[in-house]
């Protein structure tokens, strides 16, 4: 592995190693290339991790791309809702085709009923001959009538399930999108979303909260069990945060090991409740590897609380929560420590790592 794109084990802030080594590569702070290198080095994703290390130095932004076609297509989000619209669009086009077809078919009927009108008025000489003539007219004119409704509506029936299936194909992708494929929670772009809704309006500053848990000593769990067993770990320990969360909390994988939780409508004292049910399920819950069998120590988290009063911003709030989780590691792991903490160590990341400039 390249030099210049190795991270220090003893750096804590992940999320500024990360960018800075992005810096260093001469990588632009793209949303995209931020996951990548994200999964690379804070995840256990190793064959992202080799591929990226192949690219060299200075990778160039098509060569990300595609590395981010290859290892994050289902979260390609832009890509699949462009598909999705010339889907539609094309789908509606051809329902207005056949809406036109039938628009002038029921015109060319309704002129041979002018015409047969008109010439039932106008005969003087009408017989039998004649009138078994018109009938057989008006009886092929109905039945062509007829059958072409009968063909188009199915077909427009045929369209309109076709379009039902893309729109909903469309909805799938975008949970997709927002969706951490390994523990199936929210991930970090939708976490990101949901935190900067909090600050629009002044309800959402006065009755949320944030709540941060990060998994204590993960890095010895990866190198005693290997990483598949890591990736395991995760996936209980995530079961078991959806499980104390309520349905109305959005809770996501924000990296490696770090998970956030978006409280709504509790008080500070209930939001505390919440984060030590959620210490206490996961050093009480016995994990197992992915063969089933237990593990020998305990996993436990600390936790960092934080209200949306006590910030300014969602950056402010992220950084304030994890001020607080850090003040849980340092004070000795597996505890609850709420903002403010007596002993304030330096902001440890910002919450916004996905940027667009």
């Amino acid at each position: 592995m390249q030099a210049s794109m190795a991270i220090s084990e003893g750096v804590k802030d992940t999320a500024q190693s990360v960018v800075e080594v992005m810096s260093k590569a001469g990588v632009i702070g793209l949303p995209r290339n931020y996951e990548l290198y994200y999964e690379a080095y804070a995840g256990s994703n190793e064959a992202l991790r080799v591929a990226l290390s192949k690219l060299g130095p200075r990778p160039t932004q098509l060569d990300l791309d595609q590395l981010s076609r290859d290892f994050f297509a289902l979260n390609n989000r832009e890509g699949i809702v462009e598909s999705a619209h010339d889907q539609i669009t094309e789908k509606i086009e051809e329902v207005m085709r056949l809406l036109m077809r039938e628009r002038n078919s029921l015109e060319k009927y309704g002129t041979i009923l002018d015409r047969t009108s008109a010439g039932l008025s106008g005969h003087r000489a009408l017989n039998v001959d004649i009138l078994r003539k018109i009938v057989g007219i008006m009886a092929v004119a109905t039945d062509s009538t007829i059958e072409q409704g009968r063909q188009i509506a199915s077909s427009i029936a045929d369209r309109s399930a076709e379009l039902e299936d893309v729109k909903t194909k469309l909805v799938e992708y975008k949970k997709l999108a927002d969706t951490d494929p390994l523990t199936q929670l929210d991930n970090r772009r939708a976490f990101d979303r949901a935190m900067a809704a909090i600050y629009q309006d002044e309800k959402g500053r006065l009755f949320n909260a944030l709540i941060v848990a990060d998994v204590d000593r993960f890095k010895e769990v990866n190198d005693r069990y290997g990483h598949p067993t890591g990736d395991h770990v995760l996936q209980q320990l995530s079961h078991i945060l959806r499980t104390c969360a309520a349905d109305n909390m959005p809770v996501a994988r924000t990296g490696g090991e770090e998970f956030g939780i978006i409280v709504e409508g509790l008080s500070e004292e209930a939001t505390l409740r919440v984060g030590e049910d959620i210490r206490r399920a996961i050093e009480k819950a016995s994990f197992r590897d992915n063969s089933g069998l237990a593990l020998d120590e305990t996993i436990t988290v600390s936790v960092g609380v934080c209200m949306a009063s006590e910030a300014t911003s969602a950056d402010d709030l992220y950084a304030k929560a994890d001020q607080a989780l850090y003040a849980s590691k340092n004070g000795g792991r597996n505890r609850v420590t709420k903002f403010p903490v007596a002993d304030k160590p330096p902001a440890r990341k910002s919450w916004l790592i996905y940027r667009t400039d």
